[in-house]
């Protein structure tokens, strides 16, 4: 079974992120990228499809500079077959659409039962990508998906979501695009000899004119620091008095 892989690097979460002079964008200086939290249960997902079927291929593909071969090579690691980089020098200068347009130009001349992707990338949280790419290519789409089963003859998938106060199934026809929610799966860790082999695995890169964003970042702001909390002292009587008033005078959460 052939399965596409759509990821993006981003800025790991323990980086510090300092808005440049401008205030349009961040300071790039000192960040360490690391892969999509969300991205490793799509690839983990193509995996095990693989393993299911025990034919086809992962392919691996991102839009990015050229640090991003560091993220295709850890999904190499954990045993994805193949890795295209669509080379953007200057990402932060693109949007969900001109992404998705770049990965639907590549797609449709690739053979493929499925495409994953993560639901959303943990740095813009746009969660749009997976649902512009489907119609790019004219193909269904499920999202935000927490299960998956495929059908034997490879013609048709019921994809498993939640949804508030319950879950909703849908029955889909392939290929379509499924965006992998945490819980469809847990990531394998990467092995010693996973490692190895991804250094030696080629990378296809492409030279594309990547759209301009049709959506621009007027302003960064950091949020508001939160005030320090309050210790209240005193008999148990005067302590929910206190809080009373806190909740309604200081929250206003109390009418």
């Amino acid at each position: 079974m052939n399965s596409i892989v759509c990821i993006k690097q981003v800025p790991d979460t323990e980086s510090i992120i300092r808005i440049d002079g401008e205030g349009t964008g961040i300071v790039e200086e000192g960040i360490k990228y690391a892969p999509n939290p969300y991205d490793e249960y799509a690839v983990e997902g193509a995996l095990r499809l693989r393993e299911k079927f025990g034919d086809g291929k992962v392919t691996i593909i991102t839009v990015g500079p050229q640090r991003a071969e560091e993220t295709l090579r850890y999904y190499f690691a954990m045993g994805a077959d193949e890795g295209i980089l669509i080379k953007d020098d200057e990402p932060q200068k693109r949007d969900s659409l001109s992404v998705a347009q770049c990965l639907a130009e590549v797609i449709k001349g690739m053979e493929y039962d499925v495409i994953l992707c993560g639901k959303q990338a943990i740095d813009d949280d746009s969660a749009q990508v997976g649902a512009m790419l489907a119609e790019f290519l004219d193909i269904p789409q499920a999202t935000a998906v927490s299960k998956l089963e495929v059908a034997e003859d490879k013609k048709s998938a019921v994809a498993h979501k939640e949804i508030e106060g319950g879950e909703e199934i849908i029955e889909i026809q392939l290929p379509a695009v499924i965006t992998a929610q945490k819980g469809l799966n847990e990531p394998r860790l990467t092995s010693l000899l996973g490692i190895k082999r991804a250094v030696s695995k080629p990378i296809e890169t492409r030279d594309m004119n990547v759209p301009e964003a049709k959506m621009k970042i007027t302003r960064l702001e950091r949020p508001p620091e939160r005030p320090p909390g309050s210790i209240l002292k005193g008999e148990d009587a005067d302590v929910v008095q206190q809080l009373v008033h806190a909740l309604k005078n200081e929250a206003k959460v109390l009418p």
